[in-house]
């Protein structure tokens, strides 16, 4: 779907399609599925991740609205996403089997895990070596050329 199409359609004034329209504007990648799917499907697998992110604290922009503007269509929808340029902000489409119409949207920040930097590594020391031939006290893997790894092969 072109942009420009898909800005059209988001000319809503709940915050959802507000949102979605400013992260599309500004950079943001987009996607809309070619075939459309039941609503009902949507509206449940929805429902179901709306309910476990509440569990957890958390509060998706929409989708409350979105899960019930799904089971009032009825009728298939075709999804489709938005991603910020930066990844801070995803959004859910939901248009008409046509693609014409927005039915639903709905958006949420990327999960709490995806922006923290990876584990630093420990400040403990790390355990010694075995000391003697690593050989003889088996803690060292054997190459298929049957020595020790970390000793060299004999050569011939």
């Amino acid at each position: 779907m072109e942009r420009h199409v898909l800005e059209s359609l988001l000319a809503g004034d709940d915050e959802a399609s507000v949102t979605a329209l400013a992260t599309l504007r500004s950079g943001a990648t987009h996607w809309v599925a070619d075939r459309a799917r039941p609503a009902g499907i949507h509206a449940g697998v929805f429902e179901r991740r709306l309910r476990r992110m509440r569990m957890h604290g958390l509060e998706p922009l929409g989708l409350e609205r979105a899960v019930r503007l799904l089971r009032e269509h009825g009728r298939p929808v075709r999804t489709g996403l938005i991603d910020a340029a930066d990844r801070t902000w995803t959004t859910l489409l939901f248009l008409t089997e046509d693609g014409s119409t927005l039915v639903a949207c709905a958006g949420r920040p990327p999960p709490p895990t995806a922006g923290k930097p990876p584990l630093q590594e420990s400040t403990r020391a790390t355990p010694a070596r075995p000391v003697g031939n690593p050989v003889a006290n088996g803690s060292s893997p054997r190459r298929s050329d049957g020595t020790a790894s970390g000793t060299q092969p004999a050569r011939p």
